[in-house]
């Protein structure tokens, strides 16, 4: 119940309420790299929805589903566009297969900016991301 009680910031509450007005697959992290949100297009390709999982910690969250390159290699969550666009303070894109929590494989590419503040604390990260034709 602590992440339930866990005040965010206005960044935070501003960006869930844009994502969740989307058509376009959105996840939403913190600044620690904790699950946020993701919306309803998200939930189509991870295989399960927002409500079942909640807020979610990175490292629960990749024993749930995989990812990796185009060439199979597993990817980290550090080394994740979202990862990579919180480390070093720069919007990263990246396509890479997923499988989802349905079991679904799916090629995705994915692109991540992070979220500053005015004070230009770091609040977290934005990913966009839509699948991609294996064609």
């Amino acid at each position: 119940m602590e992440a339930a009680r866990r005040q965010k910031h206005l960044v935070l509450i501003l960006a869930r309420e844009f994502a969740s007005q989307l058509s376009t697959p959105v996840f939403i992290t913190d600044a620690d790299g904790r699950i946020v949100f993701y919306n309803e297009p998200a939930e189509d390709i991870i295989g399960q929805t927002f409500a079942e999982t909640g807020e979610i910690a990175a490292s629960d969250w990749f024993a749930r589903i995989s990812v990796e390159t185009l060439d199979g290699r597993p990817v980290k969550v550090d080394e994740m566009p979202g990862g990579v666009a919180r480390r070093e303070r720069r919007p990263v894109h990246s396509t890479l297969l997923i499988t989802g929590m349905d079991g679904q494989k799916r090629l995705i590419a994915d692109t991540a900016f992070p979220l500053l503040g005015h004070d230009d604390e770091l609040h977290g990260s934005v990913a966009i991301f839509w699948e991609q034709s294996t064609d």
